[in-house]
């Protein structure tokens, strides 16, 4: 798998702390421009400490990380981050928490007209409109997490990594913010690489599904996900893959995963 073509590759990535066994090894993967792509697997796996690497957060032990086809040793001012808490400035107000970091100075310069625009247009974009001088102690759960999406989107990325942001939510809400995620993505012509444990998740929101496993972790299998939208968790289609999913999981042996959860 070489680097052309690819938003994000990454080639035979290691990870292992100081003086401790390795978390991950011999990891090779890429995301296309505008895919969703799901890294799914059980806690302790090392998917959020594999996405930390690919994300320029940590370093590799071996291994190389590619991002719009220049090596990446620190976090790209063209991606973004959601993680599962929202994050959110209590003493800043949405259109101040959605616009904070743009005038930092790895991040491209841009006027004030355009950082109001690009703070209103991400504004829009989830839903958020007419909440802008709301405080995060006035939000609900769901519209923090559209607020910290928000957040990721006003930096035009050309690839979002989340990381299990919506496993804090009620089902009712986390439905609506898969949704959401899927279609901000695909209108704002970005990619996106999401970490979940969730594999129902993974199947409604992903183009392509990676299952990470074993002890250190690594890639087991890979499914394209070519079902049309919106998809339907009990649809035939779905179930079968889903059992596919489930079929190889049960075949991994590994102490330090957990059983991937079915929420749907």
């Amino acid at each position: 798998m070489s680097g052309a073509g690819w938003a994000l590759h990454a080639g035979s990535l290691a990870y292992a702390y100081a003086g401790g066994a390795a978390v991950f090894k011999d990891v090779s993967l890429g995301v296309r421009p505008r895919e969703i792509v799901a890294l799914l697997g059980g806690s302790g796996c090392g998917k959020s400490t594999l996405l930390r690497v690919l994300a320029g957060l940590q370093p590799p032990s071996a291994g190389t990380v590619q991002f719009l086809g220049a090596p990446l040793t620190e976090p790209n001012p063209r991606s973004a981050l959601v993680f599962q808490q929202a994050s959110l400035l209590p003493w800043l107000n949405v259109t101040a928490n959605v616009g904070f970091g743009l005038d930092f100075s790895h991040q491209p310069r841009i006027s004030r007209s355009e950082h109001a625009q690009r703070v209103q247009q991400a504004i829009d974009a989830v839903g958020l409109a007419g909440s802008e001088k709301h405080y995060p102690s006035a939000l609900s759960g769901g519209m923090a997490q559209r607020a910290a999406l928000a957040r990721a989107l006003a930096r035009q990325p050309e690839l979002l990594f989340a990381d299990e942001p919506f496993s804090a939510l009620d089902a009712i809400t986390r439905a609506g913010m898969q949704t959401l995620l899927v279609d901000v993505v695909h209108r704002w012509h970005t990619a996106a690489l999401l970490v979940t444990h969730d594999i129902d998740e993974a199947i409604l929101v992903a183009d392509r599904i990676l299952l990470m496993g074993g002890s250190p972790g690594g890639i087991i299998r890979e499914w394209q996900v070519d079902l049309p939208r919106p998809r339907l968790a009990d649809s035939a289609a779905v179930s079968q893959l889903r059992n596919d999913i489930l079929s190889t999981l049960q075949g991994v042996r590994s102490a330090a995963s957990t059983p991937v959860e079915s929420t749907i």
